[in-house]
């Protein structure tokens, strides 16, 4: 199966022209990118952050220059087509090498999944020096893993939580929209965030599940103030009125239809409002070409779509498995 390939190829090539890359990056040296063709089908492109892209039928390579030369990542869905990557990004490095001691030192393949987005020591070292969750969400986090066994892993952590409420009160919300409640301690943190007299439109198709946080609710007081729908979540949101009055969205719910939920929920978003999308690294399989499920296609749809939509501003932060922030201009 192709998800089990080696897919995955990270490298680094030193060319002694590329020494002082790093002051003017790519820019400074766009031939080894787009100035002649490869005779492969190739497509090229030398972008503003002074990354340059190479697509080739078989897979890609990004190039960046840094301070000892250019590093490479060359990804491709299976092992073969990998290799056929590299064999052509380093033939063309020799064809522009500007001294004869060109060296490409290819890392060896690594498959998506087995990337770590964040080192445990940081991983430590950051939940130590965020705000600790409160008697509520620590009983609720417990109850979660007693109640739901391996699924509580689809609970945020509490980071993320603590992420969730700072971004609801700094966007001042008054009408919040959460796609996936699951157990209800995301619901929680973006609840009390909410500014007085502010609602919170829950969307979960398990009432097992949410009956889990609804004790946690009523125990933070935040009750009233979280109206819970049960059913499909596309649903929901078309239901909802066209204007733009909503001011924070949480989506993270199922994958594959992540795409629909973003696009029903920019539509009715306020300029200034600010959609929040977890899990956009899929545990490093959106990395990874081989993984061609419906989830993983349309993940990496929807990430493209967002950094070229303009409706809205976008940063994709490395916070657990991921999380894109999209404000609405």
């Amino acid at each position: 199966m192709a998800h089990q390939c080696e897919v995955l190829l990270r490298a680094a090539a030193h060319v002694p022209g590329f020494r002082q890359a790093d002051e003017a990056g790519l820019t400074q040296y766009p031939h080894v990118v787009a100035d002649r063709p490869l005779g492969h089908k190739a497509a090229t492109q030398l972008t503003s952050d002074s990354r340059g892209t190479v697509r080739l039928d078989t897979g890609t390579c990004v190039l960046r220059a840094t301070p000892d030369g250019l590093s490479l990542l060359a990804t491709a869905a299976d092992t073969d087509a990998l290799a056929h990557v590299q064999h052509v990004i380093a033939r063309h490095l020799v064809r522009f090498a500007t001294q004869e001691d060109l060296s490409v030192d290819w890392a060896e393949p690594a498959r998506g999944e087995d990337l770590t987005v964040l080192d445990p020591v940081a991983e430590d070292y950051l939940l130590a020096h965020c705000t600790p969750p409160d008697e509520v969400l620590q009983e609720l986090a417990v109850t979660t893993r007693e109640a739901t066994g391996n699924a509580s892993a689809m609970q945020v952590s509490h980071d993320e939580g603590a992420l969730l409420t700072m971004l609801t009160r700094l966007v001042n919300a008054r009408f919040a929209v959460e796609v996936g409640t699951f157990t209800g301690y995301s619901a929680l943190c973006i609840a009390r965030g909410l500014a007085d007299g502010g609602r919170l439109l829950a969307c979960d198709v398990s009432d097992e599940w949410t009956s889990v946080g609804r004790p946690a609710w009523e125990r933070a007081g935040v009750a009233d103030r979280i109206d819970l729908k049960l059913g499909p979540a596309i649903d929901t949101l078309r239901a909802l009125p066209k204007e733009p009055v909503i001011d924070i969205a949480f989506i993270d719910a199922d994958k594959a239809n992540y795409p629909t939920y973003y696009e029903e929920i920019i539509q009715r978003m306020r300029p200034g409002g600010l959609a929040v999308l977890d899990n956009v690294f899929l545990g490093g399989r959106v990395f990874d070409p081989a993984y061609q499920e419906e989830r993983h296609v349309a993940m990496r749809r929807l990430n493209d779509l967002i950094v070229g939509d303009e409706r809205v501003e976008s940063v994709m932060l490395p916070v657990r498995d991921g999380v894109t922030l999209a404000r609405k201009r």
